[in-house]
């Protein structure tokens, strides 16, 4: 948790955070590691127009968790996902362009990428951009009306996210891992693709304390950051842990679906925070095991 007394003045205010988009998985772990100088945005507030302007007014950072639709309940590929996410999100960015000095952070997914071609290649802020369902085309929206205003005075960080796991504030799992290890109580478990494939992955944790790091430090104008644990594993590699740890077989399904192949370039991260991802694949797993 970021102690108290490390914050400063940003711009000439005070460094409190707001934060919208709160699904109690990456929202609550943020609020964790900021403490009582975060203030969550609820949908009310978000459409009180006289109460979000007084909030922000004394914020110097947004976080907004940017990555799905603020109804959770409507499939990613629902048409309805893209007009949600774009009315839910010009009221924010019409309050901070009314407000000098504040830093947007915008926390996506990897979904607006293509998978990469080639096993060497890493998503970094240069990857090309290919939404791949509705929910990714409406952050990508989201991302590009934000920079079309950004300057020095309304600084906007893109953030885009390898694969989370980890465990939300209502004890689910979520992640490929925690999916995995959920089926192997059956004595099997389907994993997605050949086995050849290569995620990058992260947990939640590492990455509230990677965003708490780039909101003390906001860029001259704007940026965009992949943010992963730089290193991939093997879906082959990774189901034969989950095996030995539960005793499930596992069954390889060609069909890799929608999910996100690739590795996050890691030097072009550690050149931006001096943080590196602390929990490893193996404590990942057996989270999700300890978590059934």
């Amino acid at each position: 948790m970021i102690d108290g007394d490390d914050y400063c003045l940003v711009r000439g205010r005070y460094m409190r955070v707001a934060l919208s988009g709160d699904e109690g998985f990456i929202g609550h772990y943020l609020k964790a590691e900021l403490g009582d100088d975060c203030e969550i945005l609820t949908p009310e507030i978000i459409d009180d127009e006289d109460m979000l302007p007084a909030i922000l007014a004394s914020c110097s950072t947004i976080v907004h968790l940017n990555g799905h639709s603020p109804d959770q309940s409507i499939e990613r590929s629902d048409h309805d996902v893209l007009r949600l996410m774009k009315s839910n999100a010009r009221k924010i960015l019409k309050s901070v362009q009314s407000h000098q000095g504040i830093h947007l952070i915008l926390v996506g997914s990897l979904r607006v990428h293509p998978n990469p071609r080639r096993e060497d290649e890493y998503y970094s802020s240069e990857s090309s951009l290919t939404p791949r369902d509705v929910a990714a085309e409406g952050q990508l929206w989201v991302e590009e009306s934000a920079l079309e205003h950004a300057m020095d005075t309304h600084p906007v960080t893109i953030i885009r996210t390898a694969n989370v796991q980890g465990v939300a504030k209502d004890g689910v799992g979520h992640g490929v891992v925690h999916h995995l290890c959920r089926e192997a109580c059956f004595g099997f478990f389907s994993v997605p693709g050949t086995g050849e494939e290569v995620k990058d992955m992260i947990h939640v944790s590492d990455l509230a304390k990677i965003i708490g790091s780039i909101l003390q430090k906001p860029p001259p104008t704007r940026e965009a950051i992949a943010v992963g644990r730089g290193q991939g594993v093997r879906m082959s590699e990774l189901a034969d842990i989950i095996s030995g740890e539960t005793g499930a077989s596992p069954q390889y399904n060609s069909r890799a679906g929608d999910e996100v192949w690739g590795i996050v370039d890691g030097w072009e991260l550690s050149q931006r925070v001096k943080i590196e991802p602390e929990v490893s694949i193996q404590e990942i797993i057996q989270e999700a095991i300890s978590n059934i």
